[in-house]
């Protein structure tokens, strides 16, 4: 069996971080891949070393001299290399990107890999593993996508005849060999793409928090990890606006149905939430609803037309017009005389009144309206199927907290239910949600 495990920034911070990933990835010898990122805060007012490599970079390109900067980057590795009595090298291979940083030949992207790169030499030097460079093995098309059959043939090769590896996350290399980043939480899919490469049994995320949760902290205190939840369930969450992994982050184990398993380096303890393509267990009576999520200042458009279900092409038209404006519709309820489009409000207004237009001459409605400040709120759950009355029960518990419904929608596979309310009662409708449902 094997294990790739993934450690974020915060489980990099510092020399006692260090020891916790060791003390994790030894307790169980499965876990023989390692993915880390670059060192993270180490509390609220300190810095992330890819934010000060980014503003490094920056500097030098301005002709602005760096050196306190760099100075702060260089201290943390040193620091954490003395502590764990690591003999290694460093300052040689920090003066050298000094001086090609000072020459300018060194790009924004290179630059900001570094943190992930000194992480791992580090780690790969305390766990006793060999360091296998992200730059040997994650390798990128010229437009910028991963050539995933190159990429997973290279790791492979590369793993052969190793007790243990640490990868650096974040980066991988172009064809003409230059660096290249993915976007932030770029690590994550570092440590997808080397559990897919490597067909692994598990992929161990190890973050600060013990688990996806199933609302928000700042608005449901004591919020419950989701012990389980399914890859589809991920995704709704996700674009309801659950701070969960970015999708890219997801489809590389999803797609070879690879466990994923989130969990706390500082509560090792802890069972996380396991996530996967389906469970073979009982139906949990009690879990109904799986998380709540949800995104503040929507404006809904509704446009208003007897027998509008009846006329054929009438939503084409009017989603033609949308797409005419570059506007993605969110959600689109509707009913028989009437249909809404549910659009970010930031995204919409430098066009609203031109797409008031275009709909008014298209499709000669009897009224159209907008309202805005509105708040969209998704619950997911692959169980709600099973259990008639769901909707009727949110409803019921909105009323009685005195709390308007805008909007209603559910999907086809009814995965989810999906409504608007005003922005003030966002926090109140997640609250009242959970507190029906989850016990």
């Amino acid at each position: 069996m094997l294990k790739v495990t993934k450690f974020g920034g915060s489980s990099m911070a510092d020399a006692g971080q260090y020891e916790k990933v060791r003390d994790i990835v030894t307790a169980d010898p499965e876990r023989r891949v390692v993915v880390v990122s670059a060192a993270g805060k180490r509390f609220s007012k300190d810095h992330k070393i890819t934010d000060l490599l980014y503003l490094c970079h920056a500097h030098i390109q301005y002709g602005v001299p760096c050196d306190p900067i760099y100075e702060t980057i260089t201290s943390r590795y040193i620091e954490i290399r003395e502590k764990l009595g690591i003999q290694m090298d460093l300052e040689s291979e920090f003066a050298e990107l000094k001086s090609r940083l000072d020459a300018k030949q060194v790009s924004k992207d290179e630059m900001a890999s570094r943190g992930e790169y000194f992480s791992a030499k580090l780690m790969a030097a305390f766990l006793g593993f060999d360091f296998v460079d992200a730059s040997q093995w994650v390798y990128f098309t010229i437009d910028g996508k991963v050539d995933t059959e190159k990429t997973y043939a290279a790791l492979k090769e590369k793993a052969k005849n190793c007790k243990g590896i640490v990868i650096p996350g974040f980066y991988g290399v172009m064809p003409d060999g230059s660096i290249r980043t993915f976007s932030r939480g770029g690590s994550d899919i570092t440590g997808s793409l080397a559990a897919a490469a490597l067909d692994a049994d598990v992929y161990e995320n190890w973050t600060d928090v013990s688990g996806i949760l199933m609302a928000d902290p700042r608005i449901v205190e004591n919020s419950r990890p989701i012990a389980e939840i399914t890859y589809e369930e991920l995704r709704e969450l996700a674009y309801a606006g659950a701070n969960v992994l970015h999708e890219d982050a997801i489809y590389p184990v999803r797609e070879k149905n690879i466990p994923l398993n989130i969990r706390n380096t500082n509560a090792p303890e802890d069972p996380g939430t396991m996530i996967c393509k389906d469970f073979d267990t009982e139906i949990d009576t009690n879990r109904i609803i799986t998380g709540i999520a949800g995104k503040k200042n929507f404006s809904i458009i509704t446009v208003f037309k007897r027998g509008l279900t009846k006329e054929v092409g009438i939503l084409r038209r009017i989603l033609l017009v949308m797409e005419k404006h570059n506007i993605s519709v969110e959600f689109v309820p509707n009913g028989m005389d009437n249909v809404s489009l549910a659009i970010p409000t930031d995204k919409l207004s430098p066009h609203l009144y031109a797409i008031l237009a275009d709909i008014q001459q298209d499709i000669a409605p009897d009224n159209i309206t907008v309202h805005d400040q509105i708040a969209v709120i998704t619950a997911v759950g692959h169980q709600m199927v099973f259990r008639p009355g769901v909707s009727g029960k949110i409803f019921a518990a909105l009323g009685e907290a005195g709390i308007n419904i805008r909007m209603i929608t559910q999907g086809p596979d009814e995965l989810n239910i999906i409504f608007g309310v005003d922005n003030k009662d966002f926090d109140n409708a997640i609250r009242v949600l959970y507190n029906s449902f989850i016990k």
